[in-house]
């Protein structure tokens, strides 16, 4: 089964729960990646996660039961996962802009959102300049944050995490400690825990000696074949671009998977707001089953 079968697979599961219950982790293991990596790869393609989706889709669902069927709506409410009528019409509320018990009046007024195809596109005509290499394992030092997946807040967190690093120092601090195998500072993030949904986040820089100070911490990240992305211009949105491309393009059209563990971010020393800023993404991959 191939890339595209496999995520048609995970979303057909999660439209079979929407009545029935679902779990990310199932969702994932349909896709055969890790359940952040879906998560991730789920956020790119369609610009909401798994849950925004699955909310969505049930209360459109929800909507035309009530607008062409007559159902009840505290029947309607438990049918698709809301525990009180009262939770129930403050969500459709909040999608459809009036209350469940108005829409038998006004169905044109619902706001829907459609079942999830993948399709095929032709895309991947601007090259991508990307290289494979192997990596002994090697320690970094800096700061690390957990952030929640859920609703995609590490999307928003970790920005901020940036900007305080910035304005306190400790971004000098870490370009003074830089002397691993990989030069400039780095944004690491691996899966931490799949049933509580989080991430860990570290910024940080390679360091290969053994003094660490006290108020960082270290990381020793394990041998690995990374698949090294170049990324041209400013941030931040030539490395959120690369990312769209890694996972709707690079991904599907290769014979590999994202191995699960951490990723990185490699900024080198420069004016990242330069038009034309040279950073990396380093993903450690393994073959495809």
């Amino acid at each position: 089964m191939g890339w595209t079968e496999e995520l048609q697979a995970a979303i057909d599961y999660l439209e079979n729960g929407l009545t029935k219950g679902y779990s990310v982790e199932e969702a994932a293991k349909r896709a055969h990646i890790s359940v952040f990596h879906f998560q991730r790869l789920f956020s790119v393609l369609t610009g909401m996660s798994v849950g925004d989706y699955v909310r969505k889709r049930r209360l459109t669902l929800a909507g035309q039961e009530l607008a062409f069927h007559n159902a009840r709506v505290l029947d309607t409410a438990l049918k698709y996962g809301y525990e009180t009528p009262e939770a129930f019409a403050k969500a459709f509320k909040r999608q459809h802009g009036l209350p469940p018990s108005e829409v038998k009046g006004a169905p044109a007024g619902l706001t829907v959102y459609n079942r999830l195809v993948i399709s095929v596109l032709l895309k991947g005509a601007d090259p991508m300049k990307v290289r494979m290499e192997e990596k002994e394992a090697f320690s970094i030092v800096g700061v690390k944050r957990t952030f929640s997946c859920e609703n995609n807040e590490q999307q928003r967190e970790i920005p901020k995490m940036w900007a305080e690093v910035h304005q306190n120092g400790m971004n000098d601090e870490l370009v003074s400690l830089n002397n691993g195998v990989v030069k400039g500072v780095l944004g690491v993030c691996r899966a931490l825990d799949a049933q509580a949904k989080t991430i860990e986040y570290w910024i940080a820089a390679a360091h290969d000696t053994a003094d660490t100070p006290k108020h960082l911490e270290r990381l020793t990240l394990a041998p690995a074949t990374y698949a090294i992305f170049e990324v041209h211009g400013p941030m931040p949105h030539a490395m959120q671009d690369m990312w769209n491309r890694i996972y709707s393009e690079w991904f599907p059209s290769n014979p590999y998977r994202p191995a699960g563990a951490a990723e990185l971010e490699v900024y080198p020393l420069e004016d990242a707001m330069k038009e034309d800023y040279y950073s990396e993404i380093w993903i450690p991959i393994v073959p495809k089953a």
